[in-house]
């Protein structure tokens, strides 16, 4: 189903009032971070006090701080990104991306999917990650190629990363968060 591209947002960003003072200024450092000034995502999520806190505790220990490799985890966010038609993420993980190896040729690949002349490992991860958001599981076979390629640990956050950054798709979908400028 094709959901359009709506042009206002639910809830607006906060400013420095709606976020207060250490919500500002973490949404000001990562903006810096992002290469924008003002992330969209951030000023959004951190009208919600200390649920922006825990969430971004939570989420870094995903991305950039998981345990997947860095250019393993830009993949799948791309790919969960591109299969969620959530264009916010795939602006700011092009970027991410590209910093972690991701170069145009990779990047256009890891959207036309796991059947595009991948190695193993890199199928299985895209076609794993594919099968969680069609299927909010994985089949036996799947699961069992993925564990060849991850200890258990790398597969349970490998599970919690496609599930975060599904969810994160929803939220940016449902509160119509627009795209930031860079």
């Amino acid at each position: 189903m094709d959901t359009p591209h709506p042009t206002e947002p639910r809830v607006q960003p906060g400013t420095f009032g709606d976020l207060g003072p250490v919500n500002w200024l973490v949404v000001q450092a990562l903006s810096a971070a992002s290469g924008t000034r003002n992330a969209h995502i951030f000023a959004t999520l951190g009208r919600s006090k200390g649920l922006f806190r825990g969430w971004l505790h939570f989420s870094s220990r995903m991305m950039p701080f998981g345990e997947l490799s860095r250019r393993e985890t830009e993949m799948i966010i791309i790919r969960v990104a591109h299969r969620r038609d959530c264009d916010y993420e795939l602006d700011h993980h092009r970027r991410l991306g590209a910093r972690a190896g991701i170069d145009e040729e990779m990047f256009a690949r890891i959207l036309d999917g796991p059947d595009a002349a991948w190695g193993d490992r890199e199928r299985t991860l895209l076609l794993a990650a594919d099968e969680l958001i069609d299927r909010h599981d994985l089949s036996d076979e799947v699961w069992s190629a993925l564990r060849r390629h991850l200890s258990e640990r790398k597969a349970v956050a490998f599970t919690l990363l496609v599930g975060q950054y599904d969810m994160l798709a929803t939220t940016i979908t449902a509160l119509r968060i627009q795209r930031d400028d860079f």
